[in-house]
């Protein structure tokens, strides 16, 4: 019986720590949206070629020719 005026405080201290923990969570947004990471990789997003990036602007650095 002694037990028992020890363990209902420890309880309440759990719960106490399990729903803050809860509350963080969905305040924090770690429940917003579950599906997003899991499509994602359906979707193809392609990276540009290399041939559409602008050209450096004549007489730059860039332009010099490399030394052999």
């Amino acid at each position: 019986m002694d037990s028992i005026y020890v363990l209902i405080p420890v309880t309440f201290v759990l719960l106490g720590f399990a729903l803050g923990a809860y509350l963080w969570s969905v305040s924090s947004g770690q429940f917003d949206d579950l599906e997003k990471a899991a499509h994602s990789i359906l979707f193809d997003d392609d990276i540009p070629p290399a041939a559409e990036l602008p050209s450096p602007a004549p007489g730059s650095q860039d332009s010099a020719p490399k030394p052999p």
